[in-house]
């Protein structure tokens, strides 16, 4: 997986990083973490926030297995359409 190449295993990493993974705005970013949707970072010192890299990591495999799982589920109501006609 890319991912793996680009991150170690542990670690922080600042927001610039993060959104180069995640492809949102800042703001949309921001408004992610306020709402829960994105992990909470980190304070490293009062003008510095980081994310765990684990974090990061299980949300990118988070959202893969959403999108997975929506594609699929849109796929069931065609199928069984067809073989009931």
């Amino acid at each position: 997986m890319v991912i793996a190449s680009i991150l170690p295993e542990t670690g922080f990493i600042r927001l610039p990083t993060v959104l180069q993974l995640i492809p949102v705005s800042r703001s949309h970013w921001w408004a992610g973490v306020r709402d829960g949707r994105f992990p909470k970072g980190v304070k490293i010192s009062d003008r510095c926030t980081a994310w765990r890299i684990e974090d990061i990591r299980a949300l990118i495999e988070r959202t893969a297995k959403d999108a997975e799982a929506a594609t699929a589920k849109s796929r069931v109501p065609a199928a069984n359409q067809n073989a009931s006609e």
